[in-house]
Parts: C-alpha cells; sequence; structure tokens
C-alpha cells in the first residue's frame, strides 16, 4: 500500500479512537500563549507520534511538544520529519463547534512531500502527494473552479495575526471581495481553498503544522501562493512562522497579491 494511503487510514482510525470520544465532554485548559488545549489534543498526538514512523521511519514534530523539542526534531527536516496537528480548531471542538481537524504532512528539505487534512465530523479527508495531485476522499482536487471577478470572490481572512495596522483597516473596511470567512482552523482553510469553497485567503503568521499539511494541498490542486514579505513560500527563512497570500485561480491570485501588497 501507498504510504499515503497508510496515511488517510490513519488519521480516520486516530480520529475515532483517540479524538472523537472526547467531542463534547473534553476538559481543557490554556497554554502559555493563550490557546486551548484538550485531552483529545494529547491522545491524538501520542498515536500519531507512535504510528507515522510505521510509514515513513522518521521522527514526529507534534504542535504540542515543546518549543525545544521542536526545534531539535526540525534539524531533521533535510532527511525527512513528519509534522502533526492533531487537532486544528481546538477552541470549535471544545465548544461543540463541528469544525476542526487532523493535519499530517512528511517534509523533507524544507517543503511537504504528502500530507493530509482529516475532518471526523464531516468525514472528509483530503490529501496530496507532491506531484501527484490532491484529492478529497477519493475526488480530485478542485472540486470546482467557477470564474470569478475579484470582487465576487470568497476569502479566508485571519486578521488576528496580520501585523499591519494599514492591511487590517483596508480588510475591515475596504477589501475588494465578495465576502469572507474566519471559522476557526487554518488547516481546512488551505484545503477548502483547494477544493474551491474559497477563492482567495490571507493570513499574517501560521506555524509549521498549520501549514505543512495544507500548503501541499493547495499547489497540488492547481492552487497559488506566496507570503506577505514577497518570498518563494516553501524557502522563507522562518519555517515555524510563515504568512501567506494565495488563490485557487492564477487570475485572481495576480489581483488579490496586488491588493494585499498595496495595503500593508
Amino acid at each position: 500500500m501507498k504510504p499515503i494511503n497508510t496515511l488517510t487510514y490513519l488519521v480516520r482510525e486516530v480520529a475515532a479512537s483517540e479524538m472523537m470520544p472526547y467531542f463534547l465532554k473534553t476538559a481543557h485548559s490554556r497554554k502559555d500563549d493563550g490557546s486551548v488545549l484538550s485531552q483529545a489534543d494529547m491522545a491524538t498526538q501520542n498515536a500519531l507520534v507512535f504510528r507515522l514512523p510505521q510509514i515513513i521511519a522518521a521522527p514526529v514534530l507534534g504542535e504540542e511538544m515543546s518549543a525545544a523539542q521542536q526545534q531539535q526534531l526540525w534539524q531533521s527536516a533535510d532527511v525527512g520529519l513528519w509534522v502533526i496537528d492533531p487537532l486544528d480548531g481546538t477552541n470549535n471542538f471544545v465548544n461543540g463547534i463541528p469544525h476542526f481537524a487532523i493535519s499530517v504532512a512528511y517534509v523533507q528539505g524544507g517543503r511537504a512531500m504528502l500530507g493530509a487534512v482529516y475532518n471526523p465530523v464531516s468525514d472528509e479527508c483530503f490529501y496530496a502527494v507532491r506531484g501527484e495531485g490532491a484529492w478529497l476522499n477519493d475526488t480530485p482536487l478542485p472540486l470546482w473552479r467557477v470564474s470569478k471577478k475579484l470582487h465576487e470572490a470568497v476569502a479566508g481572512v485571519e486578521t488576528k495575526r496580520l501585523r499591519s495596522a494599514k492591511l487590517v483597516n483596508s480588510i475591515n473596511y475596504f477589501l475588494p471581495v465578495g465576502t469572507m470567512r474566519n471559522m476557526g482552523s487554518s488547516t481546512l482553510d488551505w484545503c477548502y481553498l483547494a477544493a474551491g469553497r474559497y477563492d482567495v485567503y490571507v493570513h499574517g503568521g501560521q506555524n509549521l503544522w498549520d501549514y505543512a499539511a495544507g500548503a501541499l494541498i493547495l499547489e497540488e490542486s492547481g492552487g497559488l501562493l506566496t507570503t506577505l514579505e514577497g518570498d518563494d513560500f516553501w524557502s522563507g527563512l522562518h519555517a515555524f512562522k510563515r504568512s501567506v497570500i494565495a488563490a485557487g485561480q492564477p487570475e485572481l491570485f495576480e489581483k488579490w497579491v496586488a491588493w494585499v501588497r498595496k495595503n500593508q
């Protein structure tokens, strides 16, 4: 069985056995950065750390590890490393909002080579292999691409991490799109863009585990991406925190990037 097939089976199995038994009933606490940590995060991470090296023998870097552990593990990225977000959207999870996911990517040479993002409530598994394409369950992505003008677009927008007050103000008052969404799970934002549910996307700073699988899924669906700083997305100097401007279609990408950059 191909590694990607084994991976999609694994994330489904781990979600069922380690995550969903806690849904609507889990205790939770807050980490030092103010984000929420639940029992489900830790149970899911522990299962993935144990099982992923059985697919590809490589160390596992998880969101719920210490910063020192993460930095040490990142030294293995050139030869191969698993990067996981065991439960992206924990705030949604603990409040009973059915929009959260497991995200897993295998990274080599600083780039994701295969990845999967799975929402167990909707039973939607988005996955991709570099150079081979992206899928939702067994359906190739994108699900659809409707030709749109920028003023008709659905935008995924996260303003909390944007450092430019001018850009935040422009987004709040002058955003040139039809409507915008922020649903509390950046890993699923990537997948919605890849699927064609969103048209454009901007985020001021995602962690490695937030973007590793999703950015690959978007690329392999035919989407385009760059950073707010203007460099190649995968070659940025700061892998642990990376901004993004992205779109599902080239014609929207050019106009969206131009608007965002002009308003920074």
